[in-house]
């Protein structure tokens, strides 16, 4: 099953078959308090850092956020869309929490893109996906409703829940990219393979894409980035086909792609010699 996603002059496929989708998680206000300030005041010319470090660290797509409860958060969307597709001609991932945003960002954007998110509770459902359908864009389904479940067949129930109903909406399988809940390790040890048994049975069940918060695993923690790579080598092994990550990190980003080889998604390793030989000269 592959999800296609698409800018005016790159396409973007996610597959089992396809090399990892490296979607950059860095145009996000959360935890920054400079870039939260700049979003008060109406100024996007971060953004132009922000794409510039994620393309050349390797991202596949960008992921777009925005949302600050001091800013104004929809017309900012409807700004920093287009600012980044003036940038970059990697498809984007649109993600904010706010209906209104979602529209004004999927207004603005030129292409085919993928929305984060929505999860299983029926009011979200019926609120994002008609929205989703009307614009032909793709979407993230979070595996969870009400509660976060802990139980992998429940997660799978919510995530056959979000295909069933976007199906309703005229969205097909393909465009559902289920997110199986990446949660801290640190607050529980079992979190990640939780997180492995969801993917098999995902797979097994619904054959879905998948996707996740790469470093929801390792809050917390110490030495982060490479308790980052090494889910994120584990989870790709284990069927996983994007996430959205830092894609400005090398440990992680390089994880991937030396996962895709070992997987036999690079045929040959022509990417991972041609990725190489280009740091070398760099």
């Amino acid at each position: 099953m592959h999800t296609v996603v698409q800018s005016p002059s790159k396409t973007v496929v996610i597959g089992h078959d396809q090399p990892f989708c490296v979607i950059g998680e860095r145009i996000n206000p959360t935890g920054r308090k400079a870039f939260q300030a700049q979003l008060q005041a109406g100024d996007l010319s971060q953004l132009e850092v922000d794409v510039a470090q994620q393309v050349e660290g390797g991202a596949d797509m960008l992921d777009v956020n925005v949302g600050d409860p001091l800013a104004d958060e929809v017309a900012l969307m409807g700004q920093a869309v287009p600012l980044v597709q003036g940038i970059t001609d990697l498809p984007l991932c649109i993600d904010s929490s706010v209906i209104e945003a979602l529209e004004a960002g999927l207004s603005a954007y030129q292409g085919k893109a993928l929305v984060n998110s929505v999860t299983g509770e029926d009011e979200r459902l019926e609120a994002i996906l008609p929205i989703v359908a009307r614009h032909g864009a793709a979407v993230i389904g979070l595996a969870n409703a009400e509660d976060i479940p802990m139980e992998p067949e429940r997660r799978v129930e919510i995530a056959k829940k979000i295909v069933s109903v976007a199906g309703d909406h005229g969205i097909p399988p393909e465009d559902v990219i289920i997110d199986p809940l990446a949660m801290p390790v640190g607050a529980e040890p079992r979190a990640v393979t939780l997180f492995i048994e969801t993917l098999h049975l995902l797979r097994d069940e619904l054959g879905v894409n998948t996707t996740c918060g790469a470093s929801n695993t390792s809050f917390g923690l110490p030495g982060r980035h490479t308790l980052g790579a090494a889910f994120l080598a584990l989870a790709q092994s284990h069927g996983l086909t994007s996430a959205i990550m830092d894609a400005r990190r090398d440990e992680t980003v390089e994880a991937v792609r030396a996962t895709d080889f070992l997987l036999g998604r690079d045929e040959w390793g022509a990417a991972w010699i041609r990725r190489y030989r280009a740091r070398q000269t760099a």
